[in-house]
């Protein structure tokens, strides 16, 4: 089994509903080993959306990572998402972050994910589950990503995994 690194967010309807469902159909595909708080975070690029809930999972599984891709543009789809507009609003949204040291740019998927070394509210909750794990193209722990990122983004801590 390989561990991946996916981050979540949602900004539309019961957003933190929308979370748990999609780690409840990711689990069928491979094992969930950890699941970062939720954060509260505002959008990028195109502002005029309401803010997200976002987390980061660790995740184990036998597919492949084109494999897992395919299974995560099936939930999201099953969960409702429309691609109407590019980083306009969604129901769910599941980038794959890294996959162990795995290097990987082809037609349909990029590991590392390219821009989550840019991103607040990708870092932050990836940071609590896993500051350790690797950037194998910046060579720089999740953490020291986190902390070399400039102010900006305003990324709030509104639940911890242990409240009901």
């Amino acid at each position: 089994m390989e561990t991946a690194y996916l981050s979540l967010g949602s900004n539309l309807g019961d957003r933190e509903n929308h979370l748990r469902d999609a780690i409840s159909r990711l689990s069928r595909c491979g094992r969930v080993l950890s699941v970062s708080s939720i954060y509260e975070t505002e959008p990028l690029d195109f502002t005029e959306q309401p803010w997200f809930l976002n987390s980061a999972i660790a995740f184990a599984t036998t597919l492949g990572p084109e494999q897992l891709m395919t299974e995560i543009l099936h939930i999201e789809q099953g969960l409702g998402r429309e691609r109407t507009q590019p980083k306009g609003p969604r129901i769910i949204d599941i980038d794959l972050l890294l996959w162990g040291d795995l290097i990987l740019d082809s037609a349909g998927l990029t590991v590392p994910h390219p821009q989550m070394h840019r991103r607040r509210f990708v870092l932050e909750p990836l940071a609590e589950i896993a500051p350790e794990a690797n950037h194998p193209v910046l060579h720089k722990s999740v953490g020291e990503l986190l902390e070399n990122l400039p102010r900006g983004q305003i990324v709030r801590k509104i639940k911890t995994t242990n409240d009901s």
